[in-house]
């Protein structure tokens, strides 16, 4: 009867363990990303599209996982799908201490991102730096994040609002309710081209910063476990040269959607 109860045992012990093997095996990725960050990720439709997704899925489909980029909100909204466990992955995300908290990040970078202050060509300043934005009117797109270093500068120094979007913070720009705009140049260069003002606002010179931007698993997934393999996908991908012909597409995709 001992036997028995000891078999009953070992035998519930390894169904038990099986169905968690079985829970925590990562059979598809569901990524989302910055629906207003062309070229590196931008919304089409249900999904993200752009640079920084096709790299994923070009590297799922090497290791034979399916990989589905959907379109979860905001920024904001794609940071908390990611933090709850709704996404598995998401993508072209800076770093950030309280980021490091609920994601995984996957390491290298494959991209570097200069920052910068965008402000109306007809009410320039004197800048050299970030110490000359102090005393102004700043606004940035609500969720972005700028680092660990330049966040606590902004937070500590600066005035900044957050507006839902680019185009509010550029609308905000253009009317002289604020003094400059925080973003990263090229999904801000895009934007300004977007709604036809480029040549009314410029960007400062020298960039605030440049950050690396990265892909991130949800510590949440069952897929987080494939970080590594993820992370030397993006070495091979960003030193064949495969990845700059992935961002010069997505350009040009971001254009001809905008004709």
């Amino acid at each position: 009867m001992m036997k028995r109860i000891l078999c009953l045992s070992v035998l519930a012990a390894l169904t038990l363990t099986s169905n968690a093997f079985a829970a925590d095996t990562c059979t598809k990725i569901v990524s989302t990303g910055h629906p207003q960050y062309p070229a590196i990720a931008f919304k089409e439709g249900d999904s993200i599209k752009g640079a920084a997704p096709a790299l994923v899925k070009a590297i799922a489909k090497n290791l034979n996982i399916p990989l589905e980029s959907k379109y979860m909100g905001n920024w904001s909204e794609a940071q908390a799908a990611a933090r709850d466990g709704k996404a598995d992955m998401i993508v072209g995300v800076y770093f950030n201490d309280d980021r490091a908290k609920y994601l995984d990040y996957v390491k290298p970078a494959f991209v570097f991102d200069p920052v910068v202050a965008f402000v109306a060509k007809d009410k320039k300043f004197p800048y050299k730096g970030e110490k000359d934005l102090i005393g102004k009117k700043g606004a940035t797109n609500k969720g972005e994040s700028y680092g660990t270093k330049f966040d606590a500068f902004m937070k500590d120094k600066l005035t900044v609002t957050r507006t839902d979007g680019l185009e509010d913070a550029f609308k905000d720009l253009v009317a002289g309710k604020v003094d400059y705009v925080l973003a990263g140049y090229y999904p801000g260069d895009a934007k300004l081209s977007k709604m036809g003002i480029d040549d009314k606002v410029e960007a400062l010179e020298p960039a605030l910063l440049s950050a690396e931007m990265f892909v991130a698993f949800s510590k949440k997934s069952p897929c987080a476990s494939m970080a590594s393999k993820f992370g030397q996908g993006i070495t091979e991908l960003t030193t064949d040269g495969s990845f700059n012909k992935m961002l010069t597409g997505s350009i040009a995709e971001w254009d001809a959607d905008q004709d």
